[in-house]
């Protein structure tokens, strides 16, 4: 069952719209000339696409086409398609971004011709033959990562006792508990799945670096950040810091639409 809580989160943090709905009646405006026209946003892992909302929808009416993606989160082959599937219905230059786990997608993913550049928010940023388990065993501990576990059947999970606080500390407390008991499975094959291309050592990168982060270090970003050569943003979020500082990291996306 897909997370609709985080879709009342993002409601009620940036008082939008869902995508899809009916178009907000402020005219889109006219794009800066040169800037790819499409965007398209990967989510991480325990939550749905709706992680994106508040950034998607600020895009959507400054006129940008956004596409979001469904992660089936089974495995780290079977999200790269459903991002390759979004990738093949653009119509020209479009920005990849990927929050947390996105990062390892977009990495893998990001190669397609029509990819223009990358953005990563809190993400992690693999090298070629890197996993998600090799980072998080390579980087600073963190209250988050300490709480991931597999049940029975392999899925890993984030202890919902410590979700609240390591994830979306600056949530509103009820919608953080709400959504720490809604969340979205990954997959274990998803986690030591290594990347085969590293997509970001032939495109031009941006990242968003969430000083408050209690999943992937501070830290462990910056030093992603530094090793792609990326052009970095601080915002001082938490892990949710996609939702709770939206515009933000919106004008990363547009700064990224003229990267050439």
């Amino acid at each position: 069952m897909r997370n609709i809580l985080l879709s009342a989160a993002t409601i009620l943090l940036a008082g939008t719209t869902l995508v899809g709905s009916a178009h907000s009646a402020e005219l889109p405006k006219e794009l800066p000339k040169g800037a790819a026209h499409n965007i398209v946003l990967v989510h991480g892992a325990f939550v749905d696409q709706t992680s994106w909302q508040p950034v998607a929808e600020i895009l959507m009416k400054k006129g940008y086409n956004v596409t979001l993606v469904e992660n089936p989160l089974t495995s780290l082959a079977a999200d790269v398609d459903a991002t390759k599937q979004a990738l093949a219905k653009q119509d020209g230059k479009t920005v990849l971004v990927g929050h947390s786990w996105g990062g390892v997608v977009i990495t893998q993913a990001g190669n397609d011709p029509k990819v223009s550049a990358l953005v990563y928010v809190s993400a992690f940023a693999p090298d070629v033959g890197q996993s998600l388990a090799a980072l998080a065993k390579s980087g600073p501990a963190t209250e988050g990562a300490a709480a991931i576990h597999p049940d029975d059947k392999g899925d890993l999970y984030i202890d919902p006792k410590v979700f609240p606080s390591a994830v979306a500390a600056d949530l509103p407390p009820q919608i953080a508990e709400s959504l720490a008991n809604h969340q979205l499975p990954l997959n274990h094959t998803a986690f030591e799945a290594p990347v085969e291309t590293a997509a970001w050592r032939d495109k031009p990168t941006f990242y968003v670096i969430s000083t408050k982060d209690k999943v992937i270090a501070p830290e462990a970003q910056k030093f992603f950040a530094d090793r792609m050569k990326a052009q970095a943003t601080d915002v001082a979020g938490s892990h949710a810091s996609l939702v709770v500082h939206a515009k933000e990291v919106a004008a990363v996306i547009e700064k990224a639409s003229l990267a050439k």
